[in-house]
């Protein structure tokens, strides 16, 4: 079963499988495919494999191991990171943080109109259509991808950085008391 397990991860690719899937198509029970998995995984865990398995996006995929990841770099020129500009990972950071996202609000974060960051992220397949908005005119909402998930070697969502807020020392002012104390002031 671990050859044919094998065999399914690498021809399904950068997809990969989730345990259903995995189940279904080996026709086993969850229980055997999580104990060949494991198997799997601790196999591509030597030094002389140039693979391993990885859980991300919620499947299960055959990936390069990091370790030589310079050399994959000199057979793969151009990768997604250095063709993305600043205004493309600040926008994909705000779709992350708070999908499902509308344009709209996208532009109101950034201060400018994020259009055609937006066709770039989509062709390039890191973020997609998520739903329709309840606003008017009822916009398309955008979130990530698994081709993001993989990118960025997280598993799911939940494992992006956590943001603290900022934590701003505002003085609230009360313009009625300022402007008393004015008045206090010139006339004395």
């Amino acid at each position: 079963m671990k050859a044919a397990m094998e065999g399914l991860l690498f021809l399904k690719g950068s997809d990969g499988l989730t345990i259903a899937e995995l189940c279904n198509l080996l026709d086993a029970k969850e229980e055997i495919v999580k104990n060949t998995l494991q198997e799997l995984y601790q196999d591509y865990q030597n030094e002389d494999r140039g693979i391993t398995l990885e859980f991300l996006g919620e499947h299960f995929k055959l990936t390069t191991k990091k370790e030589q990841r310079h050399y994959y770099e000199q057979l793969v020129k151009e990768e997604v990171n250095s063709s993305l500009s600043q205004s493309a990972l600040e926008t994909l950071a705000i779709i992350a943080y708070n999908e499902p996202i509308t344009r709209i609000e996208i532009d109101e974060i950034r201060g400018v109109n994020s259009s055609y960051v937006i066709r770039k992220l989509m062709i390039k397949n890191l973020i997609q259509e998520v739903g329709r908005s309840e606003l008017p005119g009822h916009p398309k909402q955008y979130g990530v991808t698994n081709a993001f998930l993989d990118y960025f070697g997280l598993s799911g969502i939940q494992d992006l950085p956590k943001i603290e807020p900022k934590e701003e020392e505002e003085e609230e002012t009360n313009l009625f008391e300022s402007k008393y104390q004015e008045s206090i002031s010139k006339e004395s």
